[in-house]
């Protein structure tokens, strides 16, 4: 029912307020992606690393991941983050763009039917309570929700927690520091999770130290395998 009046609620902003494309200088009205747009997002097509998904010449692990010992089974994103997709990802993490989260969570699920990954459960990669009051929304929820309803695959909310404020990822200066940035910071706290093929949902990966730190949270409390989806990720 929360699901059915969620959408009348949007049908009738959309009637009041018709929506625009956020593509760079596009502003064509009916969509938040315009048909033109959506064309131009640059898919990541194999070959990629088996285990980061980082976009490669030959099938082999990435520089970064050989000798690597990981808890994440493997990371695949969407997109490329850059042009229309760099847009969209801005436009609903930083400028309020909520009502953009149904396009992007068609997008994840259109790859994950065309690319399925071992999963039972769904989890948003957590933000830290105060940058969640801040911010007022997560959209790594936000994207989560739309996929658990487009694939039907449950979604668990509140179980994976962040229980430190760090340095946001974007200014850690390298790999390392990303890892460092993140280690430790998430908790596990939801016995439903035991035993379960657990992918992890988040917007965009750069390094993948995020998802490596809630993948190991994840697994000391038993999660039997840690995937993570992300709409983009930086080359």
């Amino acid at each position: 029912m929360s699901a059915q009046l969620n959408r009348l609620k949007e049908a009738t902003i959309d009637l009041l307020f018709p929506p625009k494309c956020i593509g760079i200088g596009c502003n064509k009205p009916g969509s938040f992606l315009c048909p033109t747009c959506l064309s131009r997002l640059s898919p990541i097509v194999p070959p990629v690393c088996p285990k980061c998904g980082r976009p490669l010449s030959l099938q082999r692990l990435c520089a970064d991941c050989e000798g690597l010992t990981t808890q994440i089974d493997g990371i695949r994103s969407v997109f490329l983050f850059e042009g229309v997709t760099r847009e969209a990802i801005h436009h609903l993490k930083y400028r309020g763009l909520k009502a953009l989260a149904p396009t992007l969570g068609r997008l994840l699920g259109d790859y994950l039917r065309s690319h399925p990954l071992p999963a039972q459960v769904l989890v948003p990669v957590p933000l830290h309570p105060r940058r969640l009051r801040e911010r007022g929304y997560n959209q790594a929820t936000l994207l989560s929700r739309e996929l658990g309803t487009l694939i039907d695959l449950p979604l668990v909310e509140g179980g994976l927690v962040r229980s430190h404020n760090t340095l946001s990822q974007a200014r850690a200066a390298d790999a390392e520091e990303r890892r460092r940035n993140v280690r430790g910071v998430f908790e596990c706290r939801n016995d439903l999770l035991r035993g379960k093929s657990v992918l992890l949902i988040d917007d965009v990966c750069t390094t993948g130290a995020t998802l490596e730190a809630c993948a190991v949270a994840l697994k000391a409390k038993g999660a039997v395998s840690v995937w993570g989806l992300t709409l983009a990720r930086e080359t």
